[in-house]
């Protein structure tokens, strides 16, 4: 579902009021370990982190005045969907998280290239999505994002 949010306030205020806690706590956790060099707001009417044009001033190479994106969740028809541009662009991300998943969550993992998909809201690892946030810094996002581009 897409919401015309303004903020992340804005975002979670305009969700059915069931789903409002839990993105208010998936909030505080990203915010909790995000890196330095990325910025929280909205970003393709999802609540985003992004390298703001003051660390990288190229932007997104599809539009340079969009932030370079990094990762975001959001509020689906059946599921909270959390997007993490960094497990799709580094293949060791990727398989910790995998690895990681079952140790934190009974059910099976629901995952695309770079969504991660909770069908059930009291099961959401937050501390392993704390733990992935920090995983990646914002240069080291920069310096994937930057080798991809270029090939």
């Amino acid at each position: 579902m897409q919401y015309d949010a303004t903020s992340p306030e804005d975002y979670i205020n305009q969700v059915p009021v069931e789903r409002q806690e839990t993105l208010k706590k998936l909030r505080q956790v990203i915010n909790d370990n995000l890196p330095k060099g990325f910025e929280e707001g909205i970003q393709y009417k999802m609540i985003g982190y992004y390298v703001p044009h003051s660390v990288y001033p190229n932007g997104y190479h599809c539009d340079p005045k969009t932030p370079l994106p990094f990762m975001s969740f959001a509020s689906q028809k059946n599921s909270i969907n959390l997007y993490h541009m960094g497990m799709y662009a580094k293949k060791e991300l990727l398989d910790w998280f995998v690895n990681e998943y079952p140790k934190h969550c009974k059910r099976k993992l629901d995952m695309g290239k770079s969504c991660i998909r909770f069908k059930n809201m009291d099961e959401i690892p937050f501390e392993l999505i704390g733990e992935l946030t920090q995983k990646m810094s914002s240069k080291e996002w920069i310096d994937i994002y930057e080798s991809a581009i270029k090939k």
